[in-house]
């Protein structure tokens, strides 16, 4: 099972985001049990509150639910328990670095990293562009799954 772990700062926009739009295309596929997905914060300024609405309803505009999802700051034991963690932007990175110092294992990308126009996602809490960020973290999530080794041609015929 591959364990991912989304990132940005208070896990309430972009790494829901990621979250959902993953666990929606790995069910899509087929895939789902190949795969453990959450995500979590790098701040503690949002604990416990749900994604934020403006990201709930772009999820919700493509049919998919964040029900439940409340932010979570990331913890040390993070590192060892997931194999990849995707923050959304250099930012992100720089934040974790407080509770990973060190990256032996290679585990830290940016997600759009894995993508042919490798950027930071902006964070729609202050860009107010939802339908954006969604369009980003989709051509993100679609990227990662091919770079673990699920190409679009396998992904379709398994569809």
């Amino acid at each position: 099972m591959i364990k991912i772990l989304f990132i940005c700062h208070g896990n309430i926009c972009r790494s829901p985001m990621a979250e959902f739009i993953f666990k929606d295309l790995t069910a899509k596929r087929g895939l789902s049990g190949r795969f453990h997905i959450e995500s979590a914060a790098t701040s503690s300024e949002e604990l416990g509150n749900p994604v934020y609405p403006p990201a709930k309803a772009e999820l919700a505009k493509h049919g998919i639910s964040c029900k439940g999802k409340t932010a979570r700051r990331i913890r040390r034991a993070d590192y060892e328990e997931f194999d990849y963690l995707i923050a959304m932007e250099e930012y992100n990175i720089r934040n974790m670095k407080r509770e990973f110092p060190q990256d032996p294992k290679h585990k830290i990308f940016r997600l759009l990293d894995f993508t042919d126009q490798p950027k930071d996602i902006d964070d729609p809490w202050y860009t107010r562009q939802f339908d954006l960020a969604y369009r980003e973290i989709e051509t993100g999530c679609e990227a990662l799954l091919e770079y673990l080794g699920f190409p679009a041609e396998e992904r379709k015929e398994n569809a």
